[in-house]
Formats: C-alpha cells, sequence, structure tokens
C-alpha cells in the first residue's frame, strides 16, 4: 500500500508545481517515470511492483480498454469530416507503411530474431500518444488544422493497431508452446475474435448510448449519474467481449466510436470522469514505468537497441507520413511536423508490458527493452522539440503577416 500513498504524494506534488514545472516541459508523466527510477532502483528498492501475475496483467488490459474508449468518444468528428482525405492518408496509407518500416528496421537492427516478434515489436513502437507532449497539441502558435489532424490520428491509431499487436502476440504465443505454428488458423482465430468484437462493442455502444439520450431527454437522471454510466460502458464492452471469446480493446474502441454521438446530445462533460480515472491510472504506469526502466538496463542495453529506438522514432514514421501527404496542399515544413511529431507513450508501455506477461522467455524481455528504450527518447526528443517547434510557427506567423503581398 506504501506504494500507492507514495504515488498520490507525488502526483499531489506536480499537481501543486504544475504550472511552473511546465515552463521547464516537465510534464505529469515525466515526474511520475522520474519518481519511479529513483524510488525502485537498486538492489533492495524502497518500492517494487510484481508484472508476472494475473491480476496486474488484468489492471494493464483494464487501463488500456478505458484509454481506447475515451480517445475514441474524444475524436471530434466535425474534424474527420472537414480533413477526410488527410486522416485517411495517415490512417491507412501512413501506418501500414509505418508498421512496415518498422518491420524491416526490426530485420536489419535484430536479424536473429524471428519474424513474428519483429512484427510484435513493430507494433509495440509505433502507436501514437500525444499526452507526453500535451503543450504541442495546445499550442496556439501552431495551426489549428495541423493540432486537429494529429489529434484525431492519436485517438485513432492505437484501435487499429491494437488487433495486430494481439494477432502477433498469438502467434508468438504457439510458437513459444513448441508445436508448429499454424498462420493461417491463428489469423482466424484474430478475425473470429475481432468479428465478436465488434458486434460486442458496436451493440454496447449503440444501446448505452440510445438508452442514455432517452433517460436525459425525459429527466429521469443526473449529470453526475451520466458520468458514472459513462465509466461503465467500456468496462462492459470489454468484459463482455472477453465473455464471447472477442478481442476486448477492439470492443472498447468500437464501443467509444459507437457512443460518441450521444455527446452531443448529454454534453462531452459527461466523458470527464472516465477521462479522469484513465488520466490517474495512466500516471500510475508511468510511475511503473519507472521501475521497467531500471530492471531493463540494471545491466546496460546494446547498441542495436538504441539504434533501432532511433529509427523508430524519426525516420520510421517521418518517411512514411512524407510519402502519404505527397499531392496534400500543405507545405514541407507542415508534412514534416506531423511526421515528426509521433511521441510514443503509454500505449507503447501497455503493449510491452502485456507481451511480458504472454511471452515468459527472453522474447519478452526483449520487447520490454526496445519497449522503454523507444519511449524515453520519444520522452526527451519530442519534448525538447515542443517549444522550438511553437517558435518556428510564431516566426512564421509573422513574416506572412509582414509580407505585404
Amino acid at each position: 500500500m506504501l506504494a500507492y500513498t507514495v504515488i498520490a504524494g507525488i502526483l499531489f506534488t506536480w499537481a501543486l508545481l504544475s504550472h511552473r514545472l511546465a515552463r521547464w516541459s516537465i510534464t505529469a508523466p515525466i515526474a511520475l517515470m522520474a519518481a519511479g527510477i529513483a524510488l525502485t532502483h537498486g538492489d533492495h528498492p524502497p518500492l517494487t511492483f510484481e508484472f508476472d501475475n494475473t491480476a496486474f496483467e488484468h489492471a494493464v488490459e483494464v487501463v488500456l480498454a478505458l484509454l481506447l474508449f475515451v480517445d475514441a468518444t474524444e475524436v471530434p468528428g466535425a474534424v474527420i469530416r472537414r480533413e477526410r482525405d488527410l486522416t485517411a492518408r495517415l490512417l491507412a496509407v501512413a501506418l501500414p507503411l509505418t508498421l512496415c518500416a518498422a518491420f524491416l528496421a526490426g530485420l536489419a537492427c535484430f536479424p536473429g530474431q524471428p519474424a513474428w516478434l519483429l512484427a510484435a515489436l513493430a507494433t509495440v513502437v509505433v502507436p501514437l500518444d500525444l499526452a507526453p507532449t500535451t503543450a504541442v497539441v495546445r499550442d496556439r502558435r501552431i495551426p489549428a488544422r495541423l493540432r486537429e489532424v494529429l489529434n484525431v490520428e492519436g485517438g485513432l491509431n492505437d484501435g487499429v493497431v491494437s488487433p495486430v499487436f494481439l494477432l502477433c502476440v498469438a502467434i508468438g504465443v504457439e510458437s513459444h508452446s513448441g508445436g508448429s505454428t499454424d498462420y493461417a488458423e491463428a489469423l482466424l482465430e484474430a478475425v473470429t475474435a475481432a468479428g465478436w468484437a465488434l458486434a460486442a462493442g458496436a451493440a454496447t455502444g449503440l444501446t448505452a448510448g440510445w438508452t442514455l439520450r432517452r433517460s436525459w431527454a425525459r429527466g429521469w437522471t443526473q449529470a453526475s449519474a451520466t458520468r458514472l454510466a459513462v465509466l461503465a460502458v467500456p468496462v462492459a464492452a470489454y468484459t463482455l467481449s472477453v465473455a464471447l471469446g472477442g478481442n476486448g480493446f477492439v470492443a472498447s474502441f468500437v464501443a467509444g466510436v459507437c457512443f460518441a454521438p450521444t455527446l452531443a446530445r448529454i454534453g462531452h462533460s459527461a466523458v470527464e470522469m472516465a477521462d479522469d480515472v484513465v488520466t490517474l491510472l495512466t500516471l500510475a504506469l508511468w510511475f511503473v514505468f519507472g521501475q521497467i526502466v531500471n530492471d531493463e538496463f540494471w545491466d546496460g542495453f546494446e547498441a542495436p537497441v538504441l539504434l533501432f529506438a532511433l529509427l523508430a522514432v524519426t525516420l520510421v514514421r517521418i518517411g512514411p507520413v512524407l510519402l502519404a501527404l505527397i499531392g496534400t496542399p500543405l507545405t514541407l515544413g507542415d508534412r514534416l511536423f506531423l511526421g515528426w511529431m509521433g511521441p510514443r507513450g503509454v500505449t507503447s508501455i501497455v503493449f510491452g508490458l502485456l507481451a511480458v506477461v504472454e511471452l515468459p522467455d527472453e522474447r519478452g524481455g526483449f520487447i520490454a527493452q526496445v519497449m522503454v528504450m523507444t519511449v524515453m527518447l520519444s520522452i526527451v526528443l519530442h519534448g525538447l522539440s515542443a517549444e522550438p517547434l511553437g517558435r518556428h510557427y510564431a516566426r512564421r506567423t509573422l513574416a506572412r503577416d509582414a509580407d505585404p503581398s
């Protein structure tokens, strides 16, 4: 219980100083991660967490399920309609190319690893998480169009990648069991699980949305009660899907997509409790990430791990995004901004932890180590670039305003 007391105290301290710390780009995830590294370091650390138990696995899964649901509900439909072309290019073209680029980078850096493991690694390091760089998406010096498109991509990206990750892990588990791997059977099982997930997620999201709208219109409910109802939706979608043999993550994401239109009728404040719960749980996860950093780098790391992480946060995303945006009216600078601003965070951490739990041999540890290096580099590089990017766009705006032509 002491661990939870310490996490709460650190979070409270950061909240007291958040405005001052923001001047130095010290966000809550960075503060919790640093505290986790400090308090779980050494042969006899004051705090420690056990990752190889069922309770921890379920806790991590619930965090991701809630995160996917909240992300889906917060994706602005108006932006998707207005920026259909850019959104489609980033999700339908750039994302698959990024996964392929990450896989090829894995082949180059880790030639001795099996293909399924490198495919799983690609799905771990590719998903976006804008939380560590919220200053960028709130910076009004940066064009609103770019911030909106980035928000939409961040909200949908992890929901698209999660079933691919689970498929790769399922293949890995079957391969680890010692028998021959039947890829066709694994793919069929994944498709079946996705089908149940779509059904469970859609049924839960649509039913919850319809009943909540009716209750709200008739005055049968209260604002505080609607917040509790919204929080229950992803939990119901996830558990129903798992009970049916489906993918709980996909179900939570689909439930969020189907439930989102309801918020226009009952108010977006209804999702605030779910959002706050997700924020609290993900911050706790950043503290746990500090221990993972210690565990994975206690004995050092190899150069290929650093090289792959550098590629993952730079060329692996920038190249595919630039290719996908060819022919759009965006300037080269704007395309580079969208390509560069792909921070990694909670989704990568959760995928890495699940890989450790599901793949108990050294292969799970391999994914965890690469994930840790990638997320740490992303926090540093993307975090440090936030203010220079804002200044760049401010100068560009001044130059454009000063040009009489």
